[in-house]
């Protein structure tokens, strides 16, 4: 079983999508550990219903790098294989990549490479498709590298955007894809079939 360790700043809906996945077996992967950087993430209360051990590691007040390398001790030792950014509200550190790196997932609200990068997180993508004209959004799943939303595209899904949409409305259609390629590319990667080929492009085989 693959240990995954997730991380999460909010209300961890795509957290619950892999507790989901993994209580109907769906993936040959175990949720190892929580860790939140906002003490009121309600994401830690579905860790604590769900019997999963959680942790909040605040980053108010503390360098970066410092902050890392406590989620790491954690991450260690839990035993974490794979680190699940699901709605982690920061960005990493090379420290932190460096130590995970190729083991890191990401999960966007965006088809990248568009809307991704500074500045494009939460509301913003989604105020930022509908400014753009664009016909379809969805969302992606990649490796994390030192480019924010930058890394390998794992698994991407797409969603209409209508003509009557707000940003919450495309939110939420966006979400329900979420919550089905995050848990679908874990599964991919605890059966081994996920390969990063130049450092840029991935290959799933048997897809």
């Amino acid at each position: 079983m693959l240990k995954l360790g997730v991380l999460a700043s909010g209300r961890g809906t795509d957290f619950q999508s892999l507790i989901d996945a993994q209580k109907r077996k769906f993936f040959a992967a175990e949720i190892a550990v929580l860790i939140s950087n906002n003490p009121d993430a309600y994401a830690l209360e579905r860790a604590r219903q769900n019997g999963i051990p959680a942790y909040v590691i605040p980053h108010r007040g503390r360098k970066r790098e410092e902050h890392e390398r406590e989620i790491t001790e954690v991450l260690e030792k839990h035993g974490v294989e794979l680190v699940v950014l699901a709605g982690y509200m920061r960005t990493l550190t090379n420290y932190f990549i460096d130590r995970w790196r190729n083991r890191i997932i990401n999960i966007h609200p965006a088809l990248l490479p568009l809307f991704g990068g500074r500045g494009y997180y939460g509301m913003k993508v989604h105020e930022a498709v509908l400014a753009s004209g664009m016909k379809v959004s969805g969302c992606t799943v990649h490796f994390v590298t030192e480019e924010i939303d930058g890394g390998p595209i794992i698994l991407q899904k797409c969603v209409e955007v209508r003509e009557n949409d707000t940003p919450e409305t495309l939110a939420e259609r966006v979400l329900e894809k979420e919550h089905e390629i995050l848990p679908l590319a874990v599964k991919l990667i605890a059966e081994g079939r996920v390969k990063i080929l130049d450092g840029k492009r991935v290959r799933i085989e048997g897809w």
